[in-house]
């Protein structure tokens, strides 16, 4: 017995170097000042609530946000129209003052694209991607929504597992429905950030919580915009935050071909729950962080911008926080 506690206690304090040396490595990735060209080229995204399309929200509310959106930099929205039921399917009642919305949002803000943000679980029970009929409805519904005058597609649906064939097929099926000149994008998960963690984290906790950069760059292929969700990271600490997320930066950076919009993702949101410290991921944070994964590069990617979740829930000062991180920040002196 007394073997046995000495190889466990020794298993266990070997486990917490180890993760004591990953945490570090990770903050520091959050270290340095970043590039003054590291800053927003104009091309950025928003996640904005169900309450436009079905008749929630009107002129008073657009009227509240079009100064942000301008402020903001953000040339593309995604609306959320959904969700698809279990079997694929988008019920048109869901989004009945979508075509009124339009209107009213392109006289605002006409140089702003506007997509339809689409998703729906994917677990046992719930959406099936590998059912041939399932992604016929999908297809139906993306085909509704581009007669109803959105500019574009995005998809968002959880948890996609890492090299999954079906997402694929879904994304190649769906370029052919709403045709080449319509926009197409989904948001993803995170990136590996050390290549083998994914394995240890699909034993814990059942599902794929990062996907490869290898898998990143072939869903990027099939798409005009990718969105990663560099939330809900389950760090911590702001330091440790901010270095998962300027890692993320870089890796998303290197998988996703130059011709392909890439949005990283900052939170505006309040929730707090396993995989979230809102004191942790804040829009300073996530801006800073992403600053400084880009000033890795040897030039600013054109195609390269923030997306901000979600425009429910961000507050003036969350929106201030943003535009002065990634917008507009201070010179250093």
């Amino acid at each position: 017995m007394k073997w046995f506690l000495q190889r466990l206690f020794a298993a266990i304090a070997a486990i917490v170097v180890v993760l004591a040396g990953a945490a570090a490595l990770i903050q520091y990735q959050y270290s340095g000042e970043p590039a003054e060209w590291a800053v927003s080229n104009g091309t950025n995204a928003l996640w904005m609530g169900h309450d436009w399309v079905d008749g929630g929200n009107g002129d008073a509310e657009l009227a509240g946000l079009a100064p942000h959106i301008r402020a903001g930099e953000i040339s593309d929205v995604y609306v959320h129209v959904g969700p698809l039921e279990y079997d694929g399917t988008l019920d048109p009642a869901l989004y009945p003052e979508a075509g009124a919305f339009l209107e009213r949002f392109r006289a605002e803000l006409p140089d702003v694209r506007v997509s339809a943000w689409v998703g729906q679980r994917v677990e046992a029970g719930e959406l099936d991607l590998s059912d041939e009929d399932s992604r016929a409805r999908v297809l139906d519904g993306a085909a509704d929504l581009m007669d109803a005058g959105f500019d574009g597609i995005h998809y968002n649906f959880e948890p996609l597992p890492d090299n999954g064939e079906d997402f694929v097929s879904l994304l190649a099926e769906t370029r052919d429905a709403i045709g080449d000149d319509a926009l197409l994008s989904t948001a993803v998960p995170q990136v590996e950030p050390l290549a083998g963690i994914s394995f240890g984290v699909r034993l814990f906790a059942g599902k794929d919580k990062y996907w490869s950069p290898l898998y990143l760059k072939r869903v990027a292929e099939s798409v005009d915009q990718v969105a990663v969700m560099s939330y809900d990271t389950a760090m911590p600490m702001e330091g440790l935050y901010g270095g998962f997320v300027a890692r993320q930066t870089r890796l998303a950076l290197d998988a996703v071909p130059e011709e392909v919009q890439l949005f990283m993702g900052v939170p505006a949101y309040p929730d707090e729950h396993a995989t979230r410290d809102p004191d942790a991921e804040t829009p300073e944070t996530a801006t800073q962080a992403i600053r400084i994964g880009l000033s890795d590069a040897a030039e600013r990617r054109e195609r390269f911008g923030t997306a901000l979740y979600v425009d429910f829930t961000a507050t003036d000062e969350q929106w201030a926080a943003y535009r002065d991180g990634w917008v507009s920040p201070p010179a250093e002196e």
